[in-house]
């Protein structure tokens, strides 16, 4: 199933949760697309030990996924 998922607040958790949903359905086998607008489009704002965006979204690349913005 292709599947896209709009991300637009700025809110560290929120993208940090978007990015790990994304990754489960690359495992389930779907093909995702993270589509990033406004405050979102800086993705990596926030990351941090505690709500680590930036890994997330490194395995979400590595597995396929698509970062758009």
């Amino acid at each position: 199933m292709q599947v896209l998922i709009v991300l637009s607040s700025p809110d560290p958790e929120i993208k940090w949760n978007a990015v790990r949903f994304g990754n489960f359905l690359l495992n389930e086998g779907d093909d995702v697309t993270i589509f990033l607008n406004g405050p979102a489009v800086d993705l990596f704002e926030g990351d941090s030990e505690r709500f680590p965006i930036a890994e997330q979204a490194k395995l979400f690349t590595l597995s396929e996924g698509v970062l758009a913005g």
